[in-house]
């Protein structure tokens, strides 16, 4: 439904015929670590996430998934080969 409340005339997933469903009735503003973000929309009322209502619960305990400005790293360590069984291999 449209939301009514903060996101004014935006499509909102926690909108329903009684009002906002979400904690409280409304949404919270972004954090700091989201103002580089794609989903960051500025309304009248400031910046907010448009993929999540609270973002500092994404926030919380590492990095939000839904961060569009950071991306994962994997570490690649590198494994010790058995010299002897690599040969052996090789032969096959």
């Amino acid at each position: 439904m449209i939301c009514a409340t903060i996101k004014k005339d935006e499509e909102c997933i926690f909108m329903t015929a009684k009002g906002c469903s979400y904690n409280d009735g409304f949404c919270r503003e972004i954090v700091e670590q989201c103002k580089t973000c794609n989903n960051s929309v500025e309304l009248q009322s400031g910046w907010y996430c448009s993929a999540y209502p609270e973002p500092a619960l994404k926030w919380k305990n590492g990095n939000c998934n839904l961060a569009s400005h950071i991306t994962a790293t994997s570490k690649k360590e590198k494994v010790k080969i058995n010299p002897l069984k690599a040969s052996k291999r090789g032969q096959r």
